[in-house]
C-alpha cells in the first residue's frame, strides 16, 4: 500500500467503518503523552457523536471517502438480487451480518440489507433480525443520502422501493395464483 496518508478536508463526508457516514468538522493539533498529534474531528449527527482520529491512523482504521458512483450502483444492483439465506444458526448469521456492516464495505452492507429484507406478505422478522436490518439499511441510506445530497428518509425510501420490486419478482413463484 502507498505510504501516503489519506487526506480529508474540513467539510468532507467520510465513512468510518464502525459508525458510518460522518463529516470532518475540524483538524486539530493536540499534545498527547508528550507527542504532537494531528487529528481529524468527525461528527456523526445521527448518533450525536464526535470522534477524533489521528491523521496518520485514518487509513489503518478503514476511514475512507464516500464511495464512487460505480460502487454505489453496484450496491444498488446487489439489492435487486435474490436474497441468500444460509441455513446456519441465527447467532452465527447475526455475527456475520454485523461483521459485514462494520466492514464499511458498501457491497457487503447491501448484501445484508437484501438478505434480511421482508416484504409485507412475508413472515415477520425476529426483533434481532429487524435491528440488524434497520442498522444496515440506515448505514446504506446515509451514504446514499450524502452522495445524492438528499435526506436519509428519502434515501431509505429509494432503497426500500428497490427491495420491494425485487421481492415481487422473487416471491411471485412462491405465492399460489
Amino acid at each position: 500500500m502507498a505510504a501516503k496518508a489519506l487526506h480529508f478536508d474540513v467539510g468532507d463526508y467520510v465513512v468510518y467503518p464502525k459508525h458510518g457516514v460522518g463529516r470532518v468538522i475540524e483538524l486539530q493539533k493536540q499534545e498527547i503523552a508528550g507527542m504532537q498529534l494531528e487529528l481529524y474531528v468527525l461528527r456523526f449527527e445521527k448518533e450525536r457523536m464526535t470522534l477524533r482520529v489521528p491523521t496518520n491512523k485514518a487509513e489503518s482504521v478503514g476511514m475512507r471517502k464516500l464511495s464512487s458512483d460505480k460502487t454505489m450502483r453496484e450496491a444498488m444492483e446487489t439489492l435487486k438480487g435474490k436474497p441468500r439465506v444460509k441455513r446456519t444458526m441465527w447467532s452465527r448469521r447475526a455475527q456475520e451480518y454485523e461483521a459485514k456492516i462494520n466492514s464499511g464495505d458498501l457491497a457487503s452492507i447491501a448484501e445484508v440489507v437484501r438478505d434480511l429484507f421482508r416484504a409485507d406478505d412475508q413472515p415477520e422478522q425476529s426483533y434481532s433480525e429487524r435491528q440488524i436490518f434497520e442498522g444496515a439499511c440506515s448505514r446504506l441510506a446515509r451514504e446514499l443520502a450524502a452522495m445524492e445530497q438528499i435526506d436519509e428518509p428519502a434515501a431509505s425510501e429509494k432503497i426500500l422501493e428497490i427491495l420491494r420490486a425485487a421481492a415481487a419478482i422473487y416471491n411471485k413463484d412462491k405465492v399460489p395464483a
